[in-house]
């Protein structure tokens, strides 16, 4: 028989191992405390392979200060291998579903999503994109159509839904008009910090095109745009929750483009940092990143570390059925470790903020 001294020497081991997976917050038995504040951040097409070669690359990311790490499986109601529909809306509504779904379920019923459950709670809502934002990450967070290629149905649906900061691409989608009588201050171009102030902001980022252009013509607009968008929605006492997309991350992977698929994940790390940076400061905020499925089957079969150079190889200019991570800083972060459903982030996201 151990010394009792012997076992409680290594129970304070292990709960200072486990501490450092709560970022901070006290932890009450097997919980931590619950967040005010989520910003829930996808890197479309983002696995391990595309983590480790712009790690390469970039000579680290923000990413590897994360303690709290866990495996997702991704498969849709209907297929091994989901679609960005299907894996959003898992996330979004905490239900399975069949490729090509926006927000309903496998029988094509309207389901409620996070952000709709926010609104109704009366906390801030945000939608960051590198793309449209009819696109089918960010519509299945507020949309309900049959198919992701229904734009101008999914633009209808957000008419009403009172998101109170939105960036992205997508303007010919939308009317300015209902737009304007919805309460929104309409801008296009980059977004500038005296424009960010009380009432609901859209920020596009050209006037007629559906999609942005790639990360080095980008320049900062996406860590910019996370950054005004935490300060703006962070004013509500009631807390917030905003989803932030690397969209192109999957773009660069169906080209089987190794440069654009790296490029596009070192501009999604530092909007990550500057949501990391705020919950650190915040303490009371849970920063949650995965993705939605792995693009290509993407496999590293050499490099150079001194160099900074990765050598690729794509299996597919598809999705692929591999598991991808999920890492969580916060508090509630402890609830986003091992090896979960797609849907278990819906149901830890909803216990968390009480909705």
């Amino acid at each position: 028989m151990k010394k009792p001294h012997t076992v409680y020497i290594h129970l304070i081991v292990v709960c200072l191992l486990f501490s450092n997976c709560y970022g901070g917050a006290r932890i009450i038995g097997k919980k931590a405390e619950r967040p005010l504040n989520i910003i829930l951040m996808i890197g479309d097409g983002m696995g391990l392979a595309q983590i480790s070669a712009a790690a390469v690359v970039n000579g680290g990311l923000s990413l590897e200060l994360f303690e709290c790490i866990g495996l997702v499986k991704t498969s849709s109601s209907d297929d091994y291998i989901t679609d960005s529909a299907a894996g959003a809306t898992a996330y979004s509504t905490g239900q399975k579903t069949y490729n090509g779904a926006i927000g309903l379920g496998p029988d094509s019923a309207a389901l409620k999503t996070i952000l709709e459950l926010a609104e109704a709670r009366g906390m801030a809502t945000g939608l960051i994109a590198t793309c449209s934002v009819t696109h089918a990450t960010p519509a299945a967070f507020y949309a309900h159509q049959k198919s992701r290629e229904m734009h101008l149905e999914i633009a209808g649906d957000f008419y009403g839904k009172g998101i109170d900061f939105v960036a992205g691409s997508g303007k010919p989608f939308f009317s300015t008009e209902r737009l304007i009588q919805d309460g929104y201050r309409v801008h296009t171009g980059q977004i500038s910090p005296e424009y960010v102030n009380a009432g609901k902001k859209l920020f596009w980022f050209y006037n007629d095109s559906t999609d942005l252009p790639r990360a080095p013509e980008r320049g900062n607009w996406l860590m910019t745009a996370s950054v005004q968008g935490i300060k703006h929605l962070s004013n509500n006492k009631k807390g917030f929750f905003m989803m932030v997309e690397g969209s192109q991350i999957d773009w660069g992977g169906h080209d089987n483009n190794a440069a654009y698929t790296v490029n596009e994940l070192i501009d999604f790390d530092k909007a990550v940092k500057a949501a990391l940076d705020f919950a650190m400061q915040d303490g009371n905020t849970l920063v949650i990143v995965t993705a939605d499925h792995e693009t290509g089957g993407l496999s590293l079969n050499g490099g150079n570390l001194k160099n900074k150079t990765v050598e690729t190889h794509y299996a597919s200019t598809h999705h692929s059925g591999i598991m991808v991570p999920v890492y969580a800083f916060g508090p509630g972060a402890n609830l986003f470790t091992g090896t979960m459903e797609n849907t278990k982030l819906f149901s830890n996201m909803k216990q968390l903020l009480g909705l």
